[in-house]
């Protein structure tokens, strides 16, 4: 039974890290849906739907709070090195953006009287998994990456915010995003982007490496669902795309949307990534009321034509 909706007040929700993925697409469905939203990224920008991103650093307190001083109804915060590939030989910047800034950004929630905080974490918080189907969220978080050790930490911290000052607070695992507007490494938009240049696509590891995506469509729909719904259950869901498909499967849906397209992958584990079993996302279906709508054949045709159209790679 899924948990009913809590009404948003008119104070804006602020959303960091929104010239991402995931974070751009949160504010811009808020901003559809005529809600008030404080976007912001470390350089400011100019959506092309007329919102605008705020420049402010996870790391810059006075100018956080300066932004939040009218008040906020929320913050979904998905600001945050992105991925085990990203700043690997950066630890300490990866520790100061990914753990401290998530501090920076609770405490603030805590001051300005958030409704929710929503943190933006993920399945590499899991690190390698036991070899079982439908893993629930109490699974034992054995993060192999300092990144996945990041969302660890970061988790507990919202957590603790919730246990110690009363600040409403829901970590959403999700597994690996795809879709427009990707700028960090993606399989899927290798293999897309070779296939519409007719270059061929070689990886020396991947064909029988399993990988749960999510559609960037689907992973907000699960954030603005822990951002709205009246009272989690958990502190934690996970949200994925409800697939779990070795990457030469994937490949042979790029194949099927782009006949002739030359793919070939050799066997192994991705070196900078984990084997993991399938996540359950019954939580997230019985408490938020979370179903992934965009189905991996979907997504790649979708993501193809976006990537085949200058004009829809505008911010």
């Amino acid at each position: 039974m899924t948990g009913a909706a809590m009404k948003p007040t008119l104070k804006p929700t602020l959303v960091t890290g929104a010239a991402g993925l995931v974070g751009q697409a949160v504010a811009r469905k808020l901003h559809a849906l005529g809600r008030p939203v404080i976007a912001m990224d470390r350089a400011a920008q100019q959506l092309s739907d007329g919102l605008a991103v705020q420049a402010c650093d996870l790391g810059d307190v006075h100018r956080l709070h300066a932004l939040a001083q009218e008040g906020i109804d929320g913050v979904v915060h998905c600001g945050a090195y992105s991925g085990p590939m990203v700043a690997r030989d950066s630890p300490h910047s990866m520790v100061q953006v990914n753990i401290v800034g998530t501090a920076n950004m609770l405490e603030l929630a805590r001051v300005h009287g958030a409704r929710r905080f929503v943190y933006c974490s993920s399945t590499s918080a899991y690190g390698v998994t036991p070899d079982s189907d439908d893993l629930p969220e109490d699974t034992l978080l054995r993060p192999g990456s300092l990144y996945g050790a990041s969302k660890v930490a970061s988790e507990y911290l919202v957590r603790a915010y919730a246990q110690q000052y009363g600040l409403s607070g829901v970590n959403i695992r999700l597994s690996w995003v795809y879709g427009p507007r990707r700028t960090t490494d993606c399989v899927i938009r290798t293999m897309i982007e070779d296939a519409q240049a007719r270059r061929p696509t070689r990886m020396t590891f991947g064909f029988d490496f399993p990988r749960q995506f999510i559609h960037v469509d689907d992973a907000v729909a699960g954030l603005i669902l822990a951002l709205d719904t009246e009272a989690p259950r958990q502190h934690a869901y996970n949200v994925t795309g409800g697939s779990r498909l070795t990457l030469g499967e994937v490949a042979a849906l790029v194949r099927t949307a782009h006949p002739g397209a030359d793919i070939e992958l050799q066997t192994g584990d991705d070196p900078v990534d984990e084997r993991q079993a399938r996540f359950s996302i019954e939580a997230a279906r019985q408490d938020l009321g979370y179903s992934p709508k965009v189905g991996l054949q979907e997504g790649i045709a979708s993501y193809s034509a976006w990537l085949s159209d200058p004009q829809g790679q505008r911010p």
